[in-house]
């Protein structure tokens, strides 16, 4: 394996993300596949500080964002643009939208949890044992958000897509000829998956939190937003030294909650969605290996290659 590769799951397709490249690919109404390949610099790459253990996760998690943004205002327009009587949302309307998801995130995972806390601080005394409930809280109420979503059928076909990008990943990683056929037998589970960050990020919050004191309720808030990017650059790190030493027994014991909790956020795609991966990693691939690896590529002779 010459590169490494990850990804996302967009509306109808997917996002694949090489070191400078990213190609976003999605499916059409009619079964065409449409794509788009964007160059980007990486923060750690323009500043070397950014790219300092503990301080990388922060502005690797910047740069997701960023990118995945614009990926899915990629696939949202590109659903919208299918339907004459839909207008595509312009920029502003995506920073609003992912402003206030941003928000909502915040409020519903991190803040939510302080107050049943607080309030049930009389029936759990003690600093860490007020952590620990607090984390429990934050678990169970993520569940409980995944367990609704999942009910949802469009966002149950993302977590189709969700899957189709691990088993591709694989594939790829396998040394395997990029076929559906083939993805099809790997494990719709990944290790560097961003769905095991999460958990990560909440498990280590228990100890982070644990510094702060639980008397004022103000500051326990303001803490928790405060506190966000040291939790993010530890977890980032635990689940980059996770990803590289899955063979070792007791990494495969810390990354297996995470790992679980993919099969939330996953679901067992069809061939025709694994074929839009496949698509999508062999469009980067293109850009970051080789010219001919892309499924359009066009020979000297004018013959296409249309296959993945």
């Amino acid at each position: 394996m010459a590169n490494s590769y990850g990804g996302q799951a967009l509306i109808e397709g997917v996002m694949m993300r090489g070191k400078r490249y990213q190609a976003m690919s999605a499916r059409l109404e009619d079964g065409r596949i449409v794509s788009e390949v964007e160059e980007f610099t990486l923060l750690s790459e323009r500043y070397k500080i950014f790219g300092w253990p503990f301080v990388r996760g922060v502005f690797s998690m910047f740069d997701s964002l960023v990118s995945g943004m614009k990926a899915i205002t990629w696939s949202t327009n590109v659903s919208l643009a299918a339907d004459e009587e839909e207008e595509e949302l312009t920029p502003m309307e995506i920073a609003i939208t992912m402003t206030i998801s941003l928000g909502l995130g915040i409020l519903l995972f991190f803040l939510l949890p302080v107050v049943i806390a607080h309030f049930l601080q009389p029936l759990i005394p003690g600093t860490f044992l007020q952590n620990l409930f607090e984390g429990l809280v934050r678990v169970g109420v993520f569940l409980l958000y995944l367990v609704l979503i999942t009910r949802m059928k469009e966002i149950r076909r993302v977590f189709q897509y969700h899957g189709a990008e691990h088993k591709t990943i694989h594939c790829y990683e396998s040394g395997e000829a990029l076929t559906p056929e083939n993805a099809s037998r790997h494990s719709r589970l990944h290790p560097r998956c961003g769905t095991s960050f999460l958990f990560i990020v909440m498990a280590i919050s228990i100890f982070v939190f644990a510094l702060v004191g639980v008397e004022s309720f103000v500051w326990r808030l303001l803490s928790r937003v405060i506190l966000l990017p040291v939790i993010a650059g530890i977890s980032y790190e635990v689940l980059r030294f996770c990803g590289k030493h899955m063979d070792k027994g007791w990494v495969r014991v810390i990354a297996w909650p995470g790992m679980q909790l993919q099969r939330l956020t996953t679901a067992e795609p069809d061939l025709s969605m694994l074929e839009v991966a496949i698509y999508s990693l062999q469009k980067v691939r293109a850009r970051e290996e080789d010219p001919a690896l892309d499924p359009e590529y066009q020979t000297e002779d004018g013959e296409k290659k249309i296959e993945p």
